[in-house]
C-alpha cells in the first residue's frame, strides 16, 4: 500500500493548509460556522451531495459510486475548546480562549483529503457518507445529528471514526474491540445545613465537615463497590464553601465526575452514590440535593467491523505498526451513541511520542495536531472504503 500512502503524501500539503487555516479559527460546539461553511464547499466542489445544518452546525456529504448497495459511514468532528493557546507558532489561534487542543482540526482534515482523493479516483460501489459532526466536547453533537435525522437520511450499513493520540508514535494505528471509551456523568451535590459562629459549632449543621466526609467516603465505592477487574472512576474536581474563617457556612456545593467501561458499573455507580450522600448528610444533620447529569455512554467498538479495520490497518502499514487490542481510555466520546445505533469502530493514530512532535497531550495549551498524520489517516480512510464498498 506503499502507492496509496505516497499519492496521499504528494496531495498532503494543501491539507496541511486547511488544517492550519482551521486551527487559526476555532470555533466552540454549536459555532463551527466558518469551519462547517469550509468543509461544505469544498465536499461540494469535488462532487459530493451535501446536507447542512444538522444538528446546528453538522454536515454530510454523500457520495454514490456503481450500484452497490452497501452503505458506509466516516466521522470527524470539528469542535474547539475554551483553552488560551500558549503556541506561538504561525497557525496559532487568532480566537481569544478558544483553540483546538484536541487535534479536531486534524481530524477534519484527514476525512477531507480522503474526500477529495475518493471524488477523484473512485475505487468503491456503494454510497459513502462523510459525517462532519459539531459539538464534540461535551456538548452532544453527535446526538444532535442523530435527532435531526442522521441515520434516517443517511443509513449507513457500518459506521467508522478516528482519534489522534499523544504518546504513541506517529501514525501508529491503534484498535480495540469492545469496551474502548468510557462513560461520562457529572453531578452537582448541594448540602444545605445551619450556619453560625466558628466558635459555637454546637449551634451549627456544619456543611463543610460533612462535605469533607463525603468526599473521603465516595472514594469506597470505587475500591470496596465495584469489581477490581473493572475500571471506575470518581472524583470531586471542586467544592464551594463559606469565605471567613470564623463563619461555619450554610452551604457546600461539590463537583463531581464519574466514569466506567460498563454499563452496569456506571448504573451501580450512581446508586452508591446517591445511596452514600444520603446516608452520610442524614448523619451530620443536613440536607442534600443531588443533581445528576447523564454524559456519553460507554463506547463499544463491535466484534466484526473492528476486525475489518484491523486488517484494513495491517494492509496499509503492516504488523509493526499497529496495536490489535489496545487498552481502553478512561476519556469520554460522543461517537459512543452512534455506535450504539450503528455497528462500527474507533480507532486511534499515533500523534507522537517522547521528545517527538505531537507528543503534547490533548486539552493542554501547547497542543498541536501532528501534520503528518493527514496523509496517513487519508490514506486508511480511502482504503477502508475501497474494501467496504467493494467494487464489482
Amino acid at each position: 500500500m506503499n502507492t496509496l500512502l505516497d499519492t496521499l503524501r504528494g496531495s498532503a500539503a494543501a491539507f496541511v493548509e486547511v488544517r492550519r487555516d482551521i486551527h487559526r479559527h476555532p470555533e466552540l460546539g454549536f459555532e463551527e460556522h466558518r469551519t462547517s461553511a469550509l468543509v461544505a464547499q469544498q465536499l461540494e466542489q469535488w462532487g459530493y451531495e451535501v446536507e447542512r445544518s444538522l444538528g446546528g452546525t453538522g454536515v454530510v456529504g454523500r457520495l454514490v459510486r456503481g450500484s452497490g448497495s452497501r452503505r458506509l459511514g466516516l466521522r470527524a468532528d470539528m469542535d474547539a475548546l475554551p483553552i488560551t493557546e500558549a503556541n506561538a507558532f504561525a497557525h496559532a489561534s487568532t480566537h481569544d480562549g478558544v483553540m483546538h487542543a484536541c487535534g479536531h482540526d486534524g481530524h477534519t482534515a484527514m476525512l477531507l483529503a480522503a474526500a477529495r482523493h475518493l471524488a477523484e479516483h473512485g475505487g468503491f460501489d456503494g454510497t459513502l457518507t462523510l459525517i462532519f459532526q459539531p459539538a464534540e466536547e461535551g456538548g452532544g453533537g453527535a446526538l444532535r445529528m442523530m435527532e435531526d435525522g442522521l441515520f434516517e437520511r443517511h443509513p449507513c450499513d457500518a459506521i467508522f471514526a478516528m482519534h489522534n493520540m499523544p504518546g504513541l508514535p506517529q501514525g501508529r494505528l491503534a484498535l480495540r474491540e469492545g469496551a474502548a471509551m468510557a462513560s461520562s456523568d457529572y453531578a452537582t451535590l448541594t448540602l444545605t445545613g445551619v450556619g453560625g459562629h466558628g466558635a459555637m459549632p454546637h449551634r451549627t449543621a456544619d456543611p463543610i465537615v460533612a462535605a469533607a466526609s463525603i468526599v473521603m467516603a465516595l472514594q469506597t465505592i470505587v475500591s470496596r463497590n465495584i469489581d477490581p477487574l473493572q475500571m471506575a472512576v470518581v472524583t470531586v474536581g471542586a467544592i464551594h464553601a463559606g469565605k471567613a474563617n470564623n463563619v461555619i457556612a450554610h452551604s457546600a456545593v461539590l463537583e463531581l465526575s464519574v466514569r466506567a467501561l460498563d454499563a452496569d458499573v456506571r448504573r451501580l455507580l450512581e446508586q452508591r452514590i446517591r445511596d452514600l450522600v444520603s446516608a452520610q448528610a442524614e448523619s451530620f444533620g443536613v440536607q442534600a440535593q443531588l443533581e445528576w447529569r447523564p454524559g456519553y455512554a460507554v463506547l463499544v467498538n463491535t466484534p466484526k467491523e473492528t476486525d475489518f479495520a484491523r486488517q484494513i490497518a495491517l494492509e496499509l502499514l503492516g504488523p509493526e505498526h499497529v496495536t490489535l487490542q489496545a487498552p481502553p481510555l478512561p476519556g469520554s466520546e460522543d461517537f459512543a451513541f452512534m455506535l450504539q445505533r450503528v455497528p462500527g469502530s474507533y480507532l486511534l493514530i499515533g500523534n507522537g511520542e517522547g521528545s517527538e512532535q505531537g507528543a503534547c497531550m490533548v486539552h493542554n495549551p501547547g497542543y498541536d495536531f501532528n501534520d503528518d498524520n493527514i496523509a496517513v489517516g487519508a490514506a486508511y480512510w480511502v482504503l477502508l472504503v475501497q474494501r467496504f464498498l467493494v467494487a464489482g
